[in-house]
């Protein structure tokens, strides 16, 4: 793997302490608002595919984009000796942020309510925390940030309201339930690997993380599901969309705060997705607002402040 090119876009070695940036609070929020919009494009590609071919679409066309920016930048893979070190956190990385998570939460939303699913994602900051304090440095599990990232969590929570853990009544239930805390907990290991991986291009990281993923789940859907029927354009265009934005353009923007800002400020994101999945289907799908809104954002906002509290004083102390 050759990493000499690009050198703008390395990142900070894993003993290197977050820094956390006005540039950081965009991609953070651009993050929140491109996979808040996600739900209405997985909705479109649906009516074509099955929940596997979704999710392999998506990895196989995204890994094929990054794949060619990366080769256009001039960046080949090579197996050398320097470079072994990092091939343990791509494979990694591959499997639990993109193949595991996309497979276990296809499988497991057939049969638990959508609202457990969102909370399960809700939860993924709460398991970043104390393995954040264990393996990467300057990410210490203080009172502040705890009680934040809790306060956070309650929002999203009351957002969803108690329906998301209301019985399906469907059998395996209880397995799909656990395989929705399987892909959170997924997430949450793939932040702290993620950090913790030596120096490498951005691009390098998502091409090849992407590329592991849909290397083991083309394979899988092919031997569940078979070969897709020709969908309809409207289902194309949408999983052309999910593999452009929130899959390629997303895994990298995502590498690319883990790995300046760290993972427990990268997860702020996944209090905001169920907030922006709600006004999109107000504004667009004529969806009612829940009376509870205005409740969750407060509470979403005050985890946000509490969790934050030095890192945005830092950033007024900047730009006032």
């Amino acid at each position: 793997m050759n990493v000499g090119h690009g050198t703008d876009l390395k990142t900070a070695l894993p003993h290197d302490l977050p820094v956390i940036t006005a540039r950081s609070w965009g991609m953070v929020a651009t993050l929140g608002l491109v996979w808040g919009a996600t739900f209405m494009v997985i909705e479109l590609a649906l009516q074509g595919f099955t929940p596997l071919w979704v999710a392999t679409g998506r990895l196989t066309l995204a890994a094929a984009l990054l794949c060619a920016v990366w080769a256009f930048r001039g960046g080949p893979v090579r197996l050398v000796r320097d470079d072994r070190a990092r091939w343990p956190y791509v494979l990694t990385v591959g499997l639990t942020g993109t193949m595991l998570p996309f497979m276990a939460l296809s499988w497991g939303q057939t049969y638990v309510t959508s609202g457990f699913a969102g909370v399960c994602m809700a939860a993924v900051p709460l398991m970043v925390l104390p393995l954040a304090h264990v393996f990467v440095p300057g990410e210490r599990l203080g009172w502040r940030r705890v009680a934040g990232f809790l306060v956070g969590f309650a929002g999203v929570a009351v957002l969803i309201g108690p329906g998301a853990f209301a019985s399906t009544g469907v059998a395996g239930e209880a397995l799909g339930r656990l395989a929705c805390l399987a892909a959170a907990a997924c997430y949450a290991v793939s932040s702290i690997l993620t950090r913790r991986c030596p120096p490498i291009d951005p691009v390098a990281l998502a091409s090849l993380t992407l590329l592991v993923g849909a290397a083991i789940a083309l394979p899988v859907a092919l031997a569940v599901d078979g070969l897709p029927v020709a969908p309809p354009r409207a289902a194309l265009l949408a999983l052309v969309t999910l593999a452009l934005v929130p899959t390629a353009a997303a895994a990298l923007l995502r590498i690319v705060v883990i790995r300046s800002a760290g993972p427990v400020f990268m997860n702020l994101v996944n209090y905001q997705v169920p907030v922006w999945s709600i006004m999109f289907g107000w504004a667009l799908l004529n969806e009612p607002l829940p009376p509870s809104l205005l409740t969750a954002l407060a509470l979403i906002l005050a985890g946000l402040v509490l969790s934050q509290w030095r890192a945005l004083g830092a950033l007024f102390r900047r730009t006032g």
